[in-house]
């Protein structure tokens, strides 16, 4: 299935960037329209991948038109300010409140004048000053809405359990329960040992947040919660301070003055095991954020054939091709979203575990 992947990635890569020919045909025909039409369909890619102030259903471009709706804008400047985001009319309104001014650029927001002056460094990215944003941004919404389902989940699954340990449960509890079991099971027992316990809420919570947001990541809805390396940081920040606030003193003594080894290689291996307390976070972090930003770019660049080559395939070609492709790498898409919530708690299981083992030294 990886290998799977990584074929319909090497494919859209050549068939969408580095078509020589198609490229060309395309110029004689249209001119200057596919460089248009690409930077579009980029642009509208980065939009998807990008979190934001306002909740884009879809969209009308030719008549200027944006279907969804307008999220609340929290902002410290001195003082409290809210407003609707609706009123930066997707970034073309500058918003006065309180005397001051506010502008809305790729997604961030601006203190500027009546105007909406922006002024840009050599690298054409704004200077000015941005209040502390607290906003009610998409990703936000993905986050209370898979909390939500986390909790009606749960709280179905833990009445079953009230009435009785026999007690079998139904509805979205039954679906629920399996998971459960695998996560004690297959991760925590093995893992931590004696101790899984203490661990468990911490194990479920992470393994099916992570799942619910990708699976949110795959509906029209738009979401791309942990294609967010901040969410996913702080996602591997919760691991990291369990590991250290949880180690015990073998743990300790392992990374600053690793027994049985002799005094010169204990002063060597301290900086790499110092070293290490901070790689094990960093590659949660990553994984995760690289694996799921991935899989939505392929995804979008797939989708993109319709619009790219409608002339090379036809219309009904395009769309065939496009539609196949894309369901295709959706299946293998449904198979990530549940290996990437398994891979993050398996790991931050084992990370747990080495911290709180007891070890007997000789």
């Amino acid at each position: 299935m990886v290998n799977l992947k990584r074929a319909l990635l090497l494919f859209a890569v050549i068939f969408l960037a580095v078509n020589p020919f198609t490229l060309k045909a395309a110029e004689e025909a249209h001119g200057d329209a596919p460089k248009t039409q690409a930077e579009e369909i980029k642009a509208y890619s980065q939009h998807h991948l990008q979190d934001d102030h306002y909740f884009s259903l879809f969209s009308d471009q030719k008549a200027g038109k944006h279907y969804g709706f307008p999220l609340p804008v929290i902002l410290i400047d001195n003082g409290l300010v809210v407003f609707s985001s609706g009123e930066f009319h997707h970034g073309e309104s500058v918003v006065e409140k309180n005397g001051q001014y506010y502008k809305l650029y790729h997604g961030k927001i601006y203190k500027t004048d009546a105007t909406g002056t922006l002024n840009y460094d050599d690298k054409h990215h704004p200077t000015n000053a941005k209040p502390l944003d607290f906003s009610i941004t998409k990703n936000v919404v993905g986050l209370i809405l898979a909390a939500f389902l986390m909790f009606w989940g749960f709280i179905s699954l833990a009445k079953t359990y009230k009435k009785g340990v026999n007690n079998q449960p139904k509805g979205v509890g039954r679906v629920l329960e399996p998971l459960v079991l695998y996560v004690r099971d297959e991760m925590a027992v093995p893992n931590i040992g004696h101790r899984y316990k203490e661990f468990m809420p911490y194990l479920l919570s992470v393994f099916f947040l992570i799942f619910i947001l990708n699976l949110l990541g795959l509906t029209p809805l738009g979401f791309n919660v942990t294609g967010n390396i901040t969410v996913t940081l702080c996602l591997a920040l919760f691991t990291f301070f369990i590991i250290n606030f949880k180690g015990n003193g073998d743990y300790w003594k392992h990374i600053f003055w690793m027994p049985g080894v002799p005094v010169p290689f204990k002063i060597v291996l301290a900086p790499i095991e110092v070293l290490g307390m901070f790689t094990k976070p960093f590659s949660l972090m990553l994984r995760l954020f690289a694996n799921i930003t991935a899989g939505h770019s392929v995804v979008m660049g797939l989708i993109a054939i319709v619009y790219l080559f409608q002339q090379q395939l036809t219309v009904v070609g395009s769309i065939g091709v496009s539609m196949v492709l894309t369901l295709v790498l959706f299946l293998l898409e449904l198979l990530v979203a549940f290996l990437q919530a398994f891979i993050f708690t398996m790991l931050s299981s084992l990370f747990i575990g080495m911290a709180v083992e007891e070890h007997a030294h000789h």
